[in-house]
C-alpha cells in the first residue's frame, strides 16, 4: 500500500465537511483543556437519553392506568423505549466518552482496564445527574396528568398504598417493588438480569467479536435491555445504578422523604455493580480470546 493510499483511508472529517472557524477554535480548546468536562457531559447526556425515553414511556403507562385512559402505554412500550433510548445514547455519545452510562460499567473499567479513579468518580456523578435531570423534565412535561392522578388516588383513598409503588406516580421516577414482595427473590432477579446485561455488553464491545460490528453493537445491547425489561421488570428491576439513583433523587425532590424506597433502595442502587463485575470476570475467563483476529 502506498503512502497516498494510506492517506486516502484516513481523511479527517473537517477535510470533507469544513467547520466554521469559531467551532474549530472551540474544538481545539476543548480537546486540549476541557476534554474531561466534555466527557462528563457526554456521560450525563447518554444517561439522560436512556432515562428520558424510559421514564416517559413509564409515565404514559402508569398515568393511563390510574386515569383509565385506554391505550396510553404498556410494558412492551416501556421496554422498547428503554432499548431505543440506549441505542440513541450510544449513537450520540459513544465517540466522546466511550459510552459507559452505567456506574457498574465504569467501576469495571476502573478495576480491570485502568480507568483513573478520579475520572470514574466524575463519570458516575455525571451519569446520576443525567438521569436526575431527565426525570425532572419528564415530571414537568407530565405535570398536569401527574397531579390529576395524585388527586384520583386521594379521592379513592389509596394514595398511601399506591403512590410509591410501580403502579403509582412516584414509580415513574423512583424504582419500587410491589407491596409484599420478598426482597430475597427481588435480589436474585436483579442480580441475574444485571449479570446477563453485563455479559452481553462485554461480548458486544470485545474487538474480536466479529458478529458485533460498530453498526450492530448498539442495537444488540439495546435488545438485551429490552429483554430484561419485558420479562423481569414486574418483579423489580433497576439494571442501572445511575437510573435508580438519579430517579430516586428526583422522586425525593418532588415528593419528599416518603419517596425514599425503604430497604429496596440499597438493593436497586448497588446490586448492579457486583453483578457487572462478575459478568466481566466470567466473560474474560470463558469467552474472551485475545488471539482472535479483528
Amino acid at each position: 500500500m502506498t503512502v497516498t493510499e494510506q492517506e486516502r483511508e484516513h481523511i479527517a472529517v473537517y477535510e470533507v465537511v469544513p467547520r466554521p472557524a469559531v467551532f474549530s477554535l472551540w474544538e481545539r480548546r476543548r480537546n486540549r483543556q476541557l476534554h474531561w468536562f466534555v466527557e462528563c457531559i457526554a456521560e450525563a447526556t447518554g444517561t439522560f437519553l436512556y432515562t428520558f425515553a424510559g421514564a416517559g414511556a413509564t409515565a404514559a403507562y402508569v398515568l393511563g392506568n390510574i386515569l383509565q385512559i385506554p391505550g396510553l402505554g404498556s410494558v412492551l412500550q416501556i421496554g422498547i423505549a428503554y432499548a431505543v433510548g440506549i441505542a440513541l445514547a450510544l449513537a450520540v455519545c459513544l465517540s466522546t466518552s466511550h459510552g459507559q452510562f452505567n456506574p457498574g460499567i465504569t467501576i469495571h473499567a476502573a478495576v480491570f482496564h485502568g480507568l483513573p479513579a478520579l475520572k470514574a468518580f466524575r463519570y458516575i456523578i455525571a451519569q446520576i445527574f443525567g438521569a436526575y435531570i431527565a426525570c425532572l423534565l419528564v415530571y414537568i412535561q407530565y405535570k398536569q396528568l401527574i397531579h390529576a392522578a395524585v388527586d384520583a388516588l386521594k379521592e379513592k383513598g389509596v394514595y398511601d398504598t399506591i403512590m410509591f409503588t410501580p403502579s403509582g406516580p412516584g414509580g415513574i421516577f423512583g424504582l419500587y417493588v410491589n407491596p409484599g414482595s420478598d426482597l430475597g427473590y427481588v435480589l436474585v432477579n436483579e442480580f441475574v438480569c444485571d449479570f446477563v446485561l453485563g455479559l452481553v455488553i462485554f461480548a458486544c464491545t470485545e474487538p474480536g467479536n466479529n458478529l458485533s460490528t460498530p453498526t450492530t453493537m448498539p442495537w444488540l445491547i439495546s435488545l438485551a435491555y429490552g429483554v430484561v425489561v419485558w420479562g423481569y421488570a414486574p418483579i423489580g428491576l433497576a439494571a442501572n445504578s445511575a437510573r435508580d439513583l438519579g430517579g430516586r433523587f428526583a422522586a425525593l425532590t418532588l415528593f419528599g422523604r416518603a419517596a425514599s424506597g425503604g430497604n429496596y433502595a440499597a438493593l436497586a442502587s448497588l446490586t448492579n455493580i457486583p453483578a457487572t463485575l462478575l459478568a466481566g470476570v466470567f466473560y474474560e475467563l470463558v469467552f474472551n480470546d485475545s488471539t482472535r483476529s479483528t
